[in-house]
């Protein structure tokens, strides 16, 4: 693990110290833009202004499209190794076909 930075992050209007490593730091700070982008379209979008309710509503975004994702992960995992199954089934049948056509 690399030396840790002190970074500061601004969510919603408030402020939070973090300790993180150089490698972490733009990935944080990208993450931070795009929830404060997201209270932003919420607060435009719905009559909410509580900070607290609009945490929570992006918070709930997020973790929906998360799973959703998760989801299409494990779809195209388990495509992947029923295709690979399916080569494999294919190679065996191939090699034994091969046997039986050719002269002993």
């Amino acid at each position: 693990m690399g030396e840790l930075l002190s970074v500061k992050v601004s969510i919603a209007n408030r402020t939070y110290p973090l300790r993180i490593t150089a490698e972490e730091q733009e990935k944080v700070l990208r993450a931070a833009e795009t929830i404060n982008k997201r209270i932003r379209d919420f607060e435009e979008a719905y009559a909410v202004k509580d900070k607290q309710d609009l945490l929570a509503m992006a918070a709930l975004h997020y973790a929906n499209e998360a799973m959703g994702q998760d989801k299409s992960d494990s779809s195209e995992k388990l495509v992947k190794e029923v295709s690979d199954q399916l080569d494999f089934l294919t190679l065996i049948v191939d090699e034994y076909l091969a046997k039986e056509d050719s002269p002993l």
